[in-house]
Order: structure tokens, then C-alpha cells, then sequence
């Protein structure tokens, strides 16, 4: 017997950071996936993964299969995996395997069991991922609130493109504690969360009809925000500085990084032959 699951990525448009301080966020599924097939094998007496990544995604995925046999009766067989979602970059991988993981193991009604291995797993986070990646729909999220859908206009993710910055040489929670530290110390820190904030209730208040040209001043907003946190790396800085002088707006579309790369950049406003050379590229 076979069973087959999916999840989606996610791009965070709007309330990086600011959703963990109660501010709202907007988030949208992103077109990449993660799919899980199972096939159960009498023969076997565990769960073989087959998916060709590191050392460290392949212990992820057995972690999430630990809790599933922990939560149910998961019988022994092959975990075959195929993902399109950049990992470790922000784009809500790490939580997409739970999701798509635990539907295969365990059946697609397993909301509540997926949200208990998701917080077991990545502790410290706002909830935003796992609400737009189970719903896989854009959604309106406060802490603390069930999630709304936001209706945004059907081209909306015309003309934008996701870029690859590098991944960051830190874990989110860890960038999250930081933030968290500095927020009731550094009142620069806790201006720039609400400008965050306030990117997030400006799109609210347009939703449907937003402009392009609004968006865009949003977005710039914003990533200025992201760069006063120091989540934008130089690497980043200089890929978003170049969109900028080409017309466009982008912002990191997650945690982003102290050092190394910031994960994903999302970049709108600009034609494809117009982007920064020597970054890879997914158009939307």
C-alpha cells in the first residue's frame, strides 16, 4: 500500500519579526512543494528515507518520523521525498516536511498532531508558517488569533521573481531570541518592528485593489525595517540595492541572516533581465 502527501512553501510578503511581537503579518503559499510518498514494505522493520540531501535534512526527516510513530501507528516501509522549496532559506521548508510528512504518515486529518510535532521541532516561531502552509492560502495572522484569508488581486505575483542570496549561517529561532533581547532595549530595533508592522496594515487597507506602485513603496519600507534589525546580510543588501537602481523593490522574504546569505529575496517591479546576475532564479 501507498500513501502520497504534499505542502507548500511560503513567502512571508508582510510582518517578518513584527508577528512574534503581536503585530499582524501577511503570508502567501508559495508555488514550489514538498511531496511524500510512503510505501509500506513487510520486509523492512523501520523506515527507510529515500531522498538525496545532506546529513542534516535526512535527520530532520527522521526526527519528524519519530514523532509520527510516537503519536500513531506508522508501519515499516519507504519514505520517498521530493522538494522544489529552497531549504533553509525561508521559505518554510523545515515546517512544509512536518506537514507533508505527517499527512502521509498519519492521514491528511492530522492538523492538531502536525502542529504538535511543528512546535516540538521548531520551537520559538510565530505560527505564521504552519497556518499559511496547511491552509495554503494567503492568510492574515496575529498571534494569538485564529488566521483570516486576505484577498489579494489575481495577478499579484505577476512580474515578481524569487532570488537566492545564500543561506544564513544562522537557525531561525536563534535570529528570533536575538531580536527578542535587543526589542525592549534598543528603541531602533523596536522602530523598525512597527514599521514592519504598519508595511503589513498598509496592504491590509488596500488588499484587493492594491497598486503595484503602492506595493512597491511597501516593500521598500520594509526591507529598509529588515536592514535597521541587521537580518540583511551584504550579500543581500547589494543584490536588493541593485533591484533599486533598476526600478524594481525587494525585501527577505524570512528570517533572513546576520552572516552568510539572507535566504530567498523576493523582487518586484523588475524584469527578469534586469536582475542581478549570479544569483539563482525562480519567476513566480
Amino acid at each position: 500500500m501507498s500513501r502520497c502527501a504534499s505542502a507548500c512553501g511560503k513567502i512571508i510578503l508582510s510582518g517578518e519579526y513584527a508577528v512574534v511581537f503581536g503585530f499582524p503579518g501577511i503570508a502567501i503559499p508559495a508555488p514550489l512543494r514538498v511531496t511524500a510518498t510512503f510505501m509500506e514494505n513487510p520486509h523492512l522493520h523501520d523506515i527507510i528515507v529515500d531522498w538525496d540531501t545532506d546529513a542534516e535534512w535526512t535527520a530532520y526527516v527522521q526526527e519528524i518520523i519519530n514523532c509520527c510513530i510516537s503519536i500513531g501507528s506508522v508501519h515499516a516501509g519507504t519514505l520517498r521525498i521530493k522538494n522544489s522549496i529552497p531549504l533553509g532559506k525561508g521559505m518554510g521548508s523545515s515546517t512544509a516536511l512536518v506537514i507533508a510528512i505527517t499527512k502521509c504518515l498519519l492521514g491528511e486529518e492530522c492538523k492538531n498532531e502536525a502542529q504538535r510535532i511543528e512546535n516540538a521541532l521548531n520551537p520559538g516561531g510565530s505560527g505564521i508558517d504552519f497556518a499559511v502552509i496547511w491552509n495554503e492560502k494567503p492568510i492574515l495572522f496575529r498571534k494569538g488569533s485564529d488566521s483570516e484569508t486576505i484577498e489579494l488581486p489575481d495577478n499579484f505575483l505577476s512580474n515578481t521573481m524569487l532570488l537566492d542570496s545564500g543561506a544564513p549561517d544562522q537557525q531561525t529561532p536563534e535570529l528570533v531570541a536575538w531580536i527578542s533581547d535587543r526589542y525592549t532595549k534598543d528603541m531602533n530595533v523596536k522602530g523598525a518592528i512597527e514599521t514592519i508592522g504598519e508595511c503589513t496594515e498598509k496592504i491590509i487597507a488596500t488588499s484587493k485593489k492594491i497598486s503595484y506602485d503602492s506595493l512597491q513603496r511597501i516593500i521598500r519600507a520594509h526591507h529598509n525595517a529588515q536592514e535597521s534589525l541587521g537580518v540583511v546580510t551584504e550579500e543581500a543588501k547589494n543584490m536588493i540595492k541593485k533591484i533599486e537602481q533598476e526600478g524594481g523593490s525587494a525585501k527577505v522574504v524570512g528570517a533572513g541572516g546576520r552572516t552568510g546569505g539572507s535566504g530567498m529575496v523576493l523582487a518586484v517591479g523588475i524584469d527578469a533581465s534586469k536582475v542581478p546576475s549570479g544569483y539563482p532564479l525562480i519567476r513566480l
